[in-house]
């Protein structure tokens, strides 16, 4: 089982100009849907800061593993539910404009079996399911990029790390 997060945030050494950084444990899913007619599609999310395109994601709380945390977060950011690999398939760290915080990503694969009508954040949040390449040239952060680009393969043949489990669908 992937390791519990007993803590969100975790003090992390001083940036360049001497300012202390807090480092905030986050999960996040790369969501994809298989068709019989279609290639493998992922589902893309907007940032409400900046609307650049990426995937659903969030703090770790106190208690989840970060399996649990990305199927929640994207639950509550796309509406959307199913199985969810039991480990991340990569990690990376992240800063966004002028903050404070050093952001720790892990990054599970969620195979969407169910898309909800109504969610947490429906309001906010645009959403574009895409094939593989377009995800690749939509996706802003170019780790996220990375991550993206050794999948496709694996996903048509149903290869995943750490293998799933079914969180919150049926």
């Amino acid at each position: 089982m992937a390791e519990q997060f007993s803590q969100t945030w975790d003090a992390v050494p001083q940036d360049a100009a001497g300012c202390s950084r807090v480092r905030v444990a986050q999960a996040g899913a790369i969501c994809y849907r298989i068709s019989v007619d279609s290639p493998p599609e992922v589902l893309l999310v907007a940032s409400r800061r900046n609307g650049c395109w990426g995937i659903p994601k969030g703090r770790i709380e106190i208690g989840e593993t970060s399996g649990v945390a990305a199927a929640r977060e994207a639950m509550e950011e796309a509406g959307v539910k199913g199985r969810v690999s039991n480990d991340s398939i990569g990690s990376f760290v992240y800063t966004k404009d002028s903050s404070n915080l050093t952001y720790h990503l892990d990054v599970h694969l969620l195979e969407v079996r169910e898309t909800l009508l109504d969610f947490p954040e429906r309001q906010s949040r645009k959403l574009l399911w895409a094939p593989f390449e377009t995800a690749l040239q939509e996706i802003f952060h170019p780790r996220l990029r990375d991550l993206l680009r050794l999948l496709p393969g694996e996903i048509q043949m149903g290869c995943f790390v750490g293998g799933l489990r079914s969180l919150g669908s049926p």
